[in-house]
């Protein structure tokens, strides 16, 4: 045990003890309920730019200390997790925004630029036989949609 020089127990020895009895009388609904009023009280004081900040120097903070196979991981997971709660149409909205957005943000020169790092990209991890049958799928997918038009 961490003592003062004059003998006491410390703050964070105390910190320490008040916190491990404090996890023995309570259980996980109680930590839930102090985080929402936290929150809540929180949100109450502060404005946009204050959340950003926090955001951003944590960000920066988790960036210091994690790899990209943190990130990989966690972006993993995200996907997972939001994969089982949400529909076909919760990602065609969120694409159709994130398009929007983007369309709003950027010139044709970027989608030039995007479009060709795709494609070399793309050329590099895949050969003749890939094309020939993406050309297909495409081709097909363009004579159905004629078809319903013309019906």
């Amino acid at each position: 045990m961490a003592r003062n020089d004059d003998g006491k127990m410390s703050r964070e020895e105390a910190g320490k003890k008040g916190g491990e009895a404090t996890s023995r009388n309570h259980d996980k609904d109680f930590y839930q309920e102090i985080g929402r009023k936290g929150g809540e009280a929180t949100a109450e004081n502060h404005d946009k730019e204050f959340y950003q900040e926090i955001g951003r120097k944590g960000g920066e903070a988790t960036a210091e200390s994690h790899d990209k196979e943190f990130y990989q991981e966690i972006g993993r997971k995200g996907g997972e997790a939001t994969a089982e709660s949400h529909d076909k149409e919760f990602y065609q909205e969120i694409g159709r925004k994130g398009g929007e957005a983007t369309a709003e943000n950027h010139d044709k020169e970027f989608y030039q630029e995007i479009g060709r790092k795709g494609g070399e990209a793309t050329s590099e991890n895949h050969d003749r036989e890939f094309y020939e049958e993406i050309g297909e799928k495409g081709g097909n997918s363009r004579n159905n949609n004629r078809n319903k038009d013309n019906e």
